[in-house]
């Protein structure tokens, strides 16, 4: 009886942890920059932040200084929104000494509002700011859900 019960219990608490949490990844490789953005949200009120990770990498090195290539933390994540069918993201981000910092801007924009789906696609905008270097870049970004 209670090896019923307690397997009853570890059943019913596995469930609620796996669908206590939503995981989103997006990803764009073009002529200009390859990056990954992988996230995690609570499914609970206010959607408070689990994890966030990514890597980016600029093509074209000498463009910056400080970013040819950077991991990503969830320090860095300044913005997020999820929400019927949208995703934003925004990674912030700043390197460098002084009178040679650069910063780092990074927005995510995917999804369709009111289609919830598995696999989407949107746009991204990449700007990297600093004494000495500017750089801008838009392309297309796939996304999805684990």
């Amino acid at each position: 009886m209670w090896r019923g019960l307690m397997v009853l219990a570890v059943l019913f608490g596995a469930a609620g942890a796996a669908h206590a949490d939503v995981r989103y990844f997006c990803s764009a490789d073009d002529k200009d920059v390859r990056f990954t953005l992988e996230s995690a949200f609570a499914d609970g009120g206010g959607h408070p932040l689990i994890h966030f990770r990514g890597a980016l990498m600029l093509k074209d090195a000498g463009k910056t200084k400080n970013f040819a290539k950077r991991i990503l933390e969830s320090k860095d994540l300044t913005n997020r929104w999820s929400r019927d069918g949208d995703l934003r993201l925004e990674v912030f981000a700043t390197e460098g000494a002084e009178g040679e910092s650069e910063s780092l801007d990074l927005a995510v924009i995917a999804g369709q509002h009111g289609k919830t789906s598995p696999n989407f696609s949107g746009t991204y905008a990449l700007r990297v700011e600093g004494s000495t270097s500017f750089f801008v870049v838009e392309g297309k970004v796939s996304c999805g859900t684990k």
